[in-house]
C-alpha cells in the first residue's frame, strides 16, 4: 500500500522505517490525513507477523512542528456552530475530536510491538507527544535537534498525553516547569530529564534507533509494568507536600490567574499521577475540552499562532515583486541600535556595512556584536563558531564603501538635520535599484522621504531596543513609498527572522502611540494620589509584562520629558496635560531622576545584586490615597482600556489597516496582555457594545482619553467585530487575484 505523507520501508531484520515526509510542505505536522494514514500504518506494524517492530523518522531537516493549529480552529469553529444548536451535544463531539490524537498514540503505545522515534530535527507539540508513546526515543546529536511541549504559548496545553508521560518519566518539579512554561529542551537537556533514551551522531541516528529494537526493545511503556513507580516520589508524600503548594503559588505569581491553559496543566499533572494511566488520559482530554471553548485559547490560537505565521511569510508583502536575496547591506550609525541591527543581520548570514562618523566609532559598534556572541556562549546558548559571523561585518567611515547595497538601514541620531546629510551622502553612492530606509522613532517618514532623490525607494524601518531580543519591526510607508520599497522591506525583516506589520505615516507611528497611552495613564494615577505599588501590580494583574513606570525608566524619563515638550511645540501647549508634564519636570529637572540609564527614575537601581524598587519619595509628590480607597479592578481596566482605544483610532485613522498586525504589533512590541490575544482581540471578546459602557464609564470618571472613537460606537450599533469588519482574508484574496 502507498501513503501520501509516509513511506514504510522494511529491511532484512523486519524492522519498519516509515519515514514522514508530507509533499508540498516544507515542515510536517498533523492533519486529518496524517493520523489517517498513520493509524494504517500502526495497525500494519502491529498486525504483520514479519514486522518486528518500526522506527518512525522524518524525511525533512526536521522532524514535525506537531499539530496543523488551523486544524484546531477549524475544530473550534465547527463547535460555536454546532452549539447555537445543541450545546450537549456540541460539547461531546469537540470532546471525541480532543480525543482523536490521543487514542492513535496510545494505540501505538500498546500495539505489541516496539517503536522508536528518531528524531533529526526540531520536534514540536504534538510530534514529541507521538515520540514519547515510543518506547524509545532516539535524538541526533545536532543544534538543530530542539523538543518542546509549547502549547501553553498559545493558549492550550499538551492533550494528546503531554500532561502524563512527562511526569511518569522525569520528576514533578522538572514536569511542570517544563509544562507549564513551554521550555525548550536540547537533546542533551532531555536525556538528563529522562524524556529521550539516547543521543546519536546525525548519520547515524536511523541505525541507533534500530539497534534499540534489535536489542530486544520491550514494547511496553514503563507506566503500563506492575509495579511502576513515580519518578521522585508520589503526590501524597512528603516531596509532594513540600512541591504542590509552592507550584500552584508560583504559577498564581507568574500568570496571576489570566492563562486557564497553564491552570489546567497543574490540575492534569496532580489529578492524572493519582489513577491509572487511561483514567489519566481521559482526564486530560477533558481540561483539554475545557480549555479548547475559552475566550483565551481562541484569541491566543489566533494571534500568537495563525497571525504570527501568516505575518512571519509575508502576508502584507506585495503581489508580483521579485523577492530580493540581499548580497550585502549597510547600516549608518554605529551606536546602540544601528551596532544591533548590523549584529542580526550577520547572524542572518547577510554581510553588511557599519559606517559612522569616524573608524573608532565603527569599529566600536562591531566591538557590540562581539560582547553579545561572548555573553551567549558563556551562557552555553551559543557555540565558539558562532564568532565567524564577526567577519561579515566590515566597519568603515567611508561612504564609498556603501557600493553595491541592496539596503541601507539608516540609524543615526534622531535628528532631521543628521539623518538629512545621512541621506544624501549615501544615496551618492548607492545603485538606482538600492532602497533606503529609517530607522526613526519620531520623525515622519514622509517628511524625511524629501530629502531623498528617490523617494519611491524610501521606506521606514523602525526597530526596537534591544535589537537583537526585541521580536517586532515597524515598516512604515511613506506617502511616495512604492511597492519594491515595502517588499525589500519585508523580505529583509523576514531575512533576519524578525517579524513585520506595515503601517502608514503619522505621529509616533503605531507602538509609540500605544506606548505613551500607558504611561500617561499611569502619570495620572500617581497625580491622583494612587500608591505607586498599585499601578505597577495592576499593570502586572492586567496581564502587562512591565509595570509602565518602570517602561518609563527603561525607556529614560528625560525623554518623555523631550517627547512632551516637542508635542507642545508642534500641536500646541494643550496637547499634553500641564499636571503630567510637572510630574515630569520634577522627576528630571528637580530631582534629576532620569530612569534606569542613572540609576534613579520612578525606582531606585542599587548594585546588583539587589534588586530595584521604587523610589520612597514618589509617595511625597502628591497626597495619597489610602490602598483600600483605590479600585483595584478598575486601575487594571483603565491601563487596558487606555492602550485599546488608542489602537482603535489607529485604525480608524487608517494607520494600521490589518486586525492581525493590531494584535500582534501589540503584544510583540509592549506585551499587551497576551492572553486576550492583542489589543483588538480584547475588545472583540468583551463585544464592542459592552466594551463601550465600560468606556462611558471611565470617560465620565476620568476623562476624554477615554471617549470611543466614532468607529467603535458604529461598530458597537451593528454588531461588529474588528476581524469582521476589517477582514485581512479579503484582502489576502484580493491580493492573490490580482
Amino acid at each position: 500500500m502507498s501513503y501520501t505523507n509516509f513511506t514504510l520501508d522494511i529491511d532484512a531484520d523486519g524492522i519498519a522505517l516509515v519515514t514522514w515526509d508530507m509533499p508540498d510542505r516544507s515542515m510536517n505536522v498533523f492533519t486529518e490525513e496524517v493520523m489517517l494514514e498513520l493509524n494504517t500504518i500502526v495497525d500494519k506494524v502491529a498486525s504483520d507477523a514479519a514486522i518486528k517492530g518500526a522506527v518512525i523518522t522524518s524525511g525533512k531537516d526536521t522532524f514535525s512542528g506537531g499539530a496543523d493549529i488551523t486544524m484546531l480552529q477549524k475544530m473550534l469553529a465547527t463547535f460555536a456552530a454546532d452549539k447555537a444548536k445543541d450545546p450537549e451535544k456540541a460539547t461531546k463531539a469537540l470532546f471525541d475530536n480532543a480525543g482523536t490524537m490521543n487514542g492513535l498514540f496510545r494505540k501505538l503505545e500498546t500495539s505489541g510491538k516496539p517503536w522508536v522515534s528518531a528524531i533529526n530535527g526540531t520536534c514540536m507539540g504534538g510530534a514529541f507527544e507521538l515520540s514519547l508513546a515510543c518506547h524509545g526515543r532516539v535524538a541526533a546529536d545536532s543544534d538543530k535537534v530542539r523538543m518542546a511541549l509549547p502549547e501553553v504559548k498559545i493558549g492550550i496545553f499538551p492533550g494528546a498525553g503531554g500532561t502524563q508521560r512527562v511526569p511518569r518519566l522525569t520528576d514533578q518539579q522538572q514536569a511542570l516547569q517544563m509544562l507549564t512554561s513551554g521550555q525548550t529542551l536540547s537533546p542533551q537537556k532531555a536525556k538528563s530529564m529522562g524524556l529521550i533514551h539516547e543521543i546519536a551522531e546525525p548519520d547515524k541516528l536511523v541505525e541507533t534507533a534500530k539497534a534499540m529494537i534489535r536489542n530486544g526493545l520491550k514494547p511496553v511503556a514503563p507506566w503500563d509494568e506492575k509495579g511502576f513507580k513515580l519518578p521522585g516520589a508520589p503526590i501524597y508524600s512528603v516531596a509532594g507536600a513540600n512541591l504542590w503548594p509552592p507550584a500552584i503559588a508560583i504559577l498564581r505569581r507568574e500568570t496571576y490567574g489570566n492563562y486557564p491553559a497553564a491552570a489546567a496543566i497543574l490540575k492534569c499533572v496532580y489529578e492524572g499521577l493519582l489513577v491509572p494511566f487511561d483514567t489519566a488520559l481521559r482526564i486530560e482530554q477533558r481540561y483539554f475540552t475545557e480549555i479548547m471553548q475559552t475566550r483565551e485559547a481562541a484569541a491566543m490560537i489566533r494571534s500568537l499562532f495563525v497571525s504570527l505565521q501568516e505575518l512571519n511569510k509575508g502576508a502584507r508583502r506585495p503581489a508580483g515583486v521579485p523577492e530580493t536575496k540581499f548580497k550585502k547591506i549597510g547600516v549608518l550609525g554605529a551606536g546602540f541600535m544601528g551596532a544591533g541591527i548590523a549584529y542580526v543581520t550577520a547572524k542572518a548570514g547577510i554581510p553588511v556595512v557599519l559606517l559612522d562618523r569616524d573608524m573608532e566609532s565603527a569599529a566600536k559598534g562591531k566591538a557590540h556584536s562581539d560582547n553579545l556572541i561572548s555573553d551567549q556562549v558563556k551562557k552555553g546558548r551559543a557555540k565558539p563558531q558562532e564568532y565567524q559571523l564577526l567577519s561579515l561585518i566590515t566597519p568603515t567611515a567611508d561612504y564609498a564603501d556603501l557600493a553595491g547595497c541592496d539596503l541601507v538601514v539608516e540609524a543615526v541620531f534622531e535628528d532631521s538635520a543628521v539623518k538629512k546629510g545621512a541621506t544624501e551622502q549615501a544615496e551618492a553612492v548607492l545603485k538606482p535599484s538600492a532602497i533606503f530606509a529609517s530607522n526613526t522613532s519620531t520623525i515622519p517618514i514622509t517628511s524625511l522621504a524629501r530629502n531623498s532623490a528617490r523617494p519611491k525607494n524610501f521606506i521606514g524601518i523602525h526597530f526596537f531596543s534591544p535589537v537583537d531580543k526585541m521580536m517586532l519591526i515597524e515598516i512604515i510607508l511613506g506617502k511616495k513609498t512604492g511597492d519594491k520599497a515595502l517588499a525589500t522591506a519585508i523580505d529583509f525583516v523576514r531575512a533576519i527572522k524578525k517579524t513585520p506589520i506595515v503601517v502608514n505615516d503619522t505621529r509616533g507611528f503605531y507602538v509609540n502611540r500605544c506606548v505613551l497611552r500607558y504611561m500617561s495613564e499611569a502619570y495620572k494615577m500617581l497625580i491622583e494620589g494612587v500608591p505607586a505599588p498599585m499601578i505597577e501590580n495592576a499593570a502586572k494583574a492586567a496581564g502587562m509584562p512591565v509595570g509602565p513606570l518602570a517602561l518609563t525608566d527603561e525607556t529614560a524619563i528625560d525623554l518623555a520629558q523631550k517627547i512632551m515638550k516637542q508635542t507642545m511645540r508642534d500641536l500646541g501647549d494643550k496637547a499634553v496635560d500641564p499636571k503630567q508634564m510637572a510630574l515630569i519636570n520634577t522627576m528630571v529637572d528637580t530631582h534629576g531622576r532620569l530612569g534606569r540609564k542613572n540609576g534613579k527614575g520612578f525606582y531606585d537601581y542599587p548594585a546588583k545584586p539587589a534588586k530595584k524598587k521604587l523610589w520612597p519619595g514618589l509617595r511625597d509628590l502628591y497626597p495619597q490615597l489610602a490602598p483600600e480607597q483605590v479600585d483595584y479592578e478598575e486601575l487594571k481596566q483603565r491601563l487596558l482600556v487606555t492602550i485599546a482605544l488608542e489602537v482603535v483610532r489607529v485604525m480608524e485613522e487608517g494607520i494600521v489597516t490589518d486586525p492581525r498586525e493590531a494584535d500582534v504589533g501589540s503584544i510583540l512590541a509592549f506585551g499587551f496582555a497576551p492572553y486576550t490575544g492583542g489589543a483588538l482581540s480584547y475588545i472583540d471578546g468583551i463585544g464592542a457594545k459592552k466594551f463601550v459602557k465600560l468606556a462611558k464609564r471611565l470617560q465620565k470618571k476620568y476623562g476624554t482619553e477615554f471617549k470611543a472613537p466614532k468607529l467603535l460606537l458604529d461598530m458597537a450599533e451593528k454588531g461588529e467585530t474588528f476581524y469582521e469588519r476589517f477582514d485581512p482574508y479579503t484582502r489576502d484574496e484580493a491580493k492573490e487575484a490580482a
